[in-house]
């Protein structure tokens, strides 16, 4: 990618004011690793994030959007272009209905929605990042899924340059995947449907029980990007019965036809497996850790490392849930 003119980054900087040059990406990724954003800014408002966006695209600049840098991985070269940040957190419960912004943190959703008296969304404490993440990749965990309770998005369409309510039935959601993957659109909100708690007790205890396996399953000490890899989702009897030649696979797994990504890497001895202070969790094998001076292409030849081996020894082709930014 091809650095910034000065007349372009000029032009950018006179539509947004409030953007900086020159801003390091580890500092604002969980990763803690990549180099330099030639423009960054961050919006506080539904509107300020159109604008910022719509901008970029008038001058052709290149644009990157993001929420809580909690699934990024970005190069060591930096991003030629403008990484904007999705800020605008307003969460509003109304009923049984939860409003809730891009930029709003998962976890907080989660937690005030158990504390006005609604279930549903106790799984999404176990989410990192924001809410306009988890609905572009349809996040889940702990048996719940976005799609599960989205009723509608509120996105900007980037064709039409017009702001509009889309239906779950319209969003393509499917495992991890969502229409807004591949079509240019700004996720600005959501609107969820809950159902009324019969114990709120219940629904504490649960998400307690929840940051309580996390800590006790998952390296949440270390610089990480959660899952690395999406879990292998097989419609296909073949693949499986490759994989089963190889190794007992778990009834669990089989019954929900859905390998954990986590397991096979497992099972093919990667727990561990390191490139340079890049590391495979031993505690979790969908884990990849920064131990501390890792670098960006450090962590990418140990996905690939690791991707290689599962295709390798099981035939799997398995696929990154991590984004990766200016590679």
């Amino acid at each position: 990618m091809s650095p910034l003119s000065e007349e372009v980054i000029a032009a950018y900087l006179a539509k947004i004011p409030a953007t900086t040059r020159q801003e390091s990406m580890s500092k604002r990724t969980s990763f803690r690793v990549g180099g330099a954003a030639a423009l960054h800014t961050v919006a506080f408002s539904s509107d300020a994030l159109v604008d910022s966006v719509v901008a970029a695209l008038d001058l052709g600049l290149p644009f990157y959007l993001y929420g809580g840098g909690s699934n990024l991985l970005v190069s060591d070269d930096g991003f030629s272009g403008v990484m904007i940040q999705a800020a605008h957190r307003n969460i509003h419960i109304k009923e049984h209905r939860v409003f809730a912004e891009a930029g709003a943190i998962t976890s907080m959703v989660a937690r005030q929605s158990v504390e006005a008296g609604l279930t549903g969304f106790e799984w999404a404490i176990g989410v990192p990042g924001t809410i306009g993440g988890a609905i572009y990749g349809n996040a889940g965990c702990y048996g719940g899924d976005m799609s599960d309770s989205v009723v509608l998005v509120d996105v900007y369409d980037l064709t039409t340059r017009q702001r509009k309510n889309m239906a779950k039935t319209e969003c393509g959601f499917e495992y991890r995947e969502s229409r807004f993957k591949h079509e240019r659109m700004l996720i600005l909100g959501c609107e969820m449907l809950f159902a009324p708690s019969t114990d709120v007790q219940a629904s504490r205890k649960r998400m307690n029980d929840i940051v309580a396996l996390r800590k006790e399953k998952q390296p949440l000490d270390s610089s990480s990007a959660g899952c690395a890899f999406k879990n292998f989702e097989f419609s296909d009897p073949t693949a499986l019965d490759i994989l089963q030649r190889s190794v007992e696979v778990p009834e669990s797994m089989l019954r929900n036809k859905s390998i954990s990504a986590g397991w096979l890497i497992d099972q093919v001895g990667m727990m561990g497996a390191s490139v340079g202070d890049a590391q495979v969790s031993l505690k979790h094998g969908n884990f990849f850790l920064n131990k501390g001076n890792a670098r960006a292409q450090d962590l990418l030849a140990l996905i690939s490392r690791v991707k290689m081996k599962v295709r390798d020894e099981f035939g799997i082709e398995l696929q990154e849930e991590v984004q990766l930014v200016g590679f």
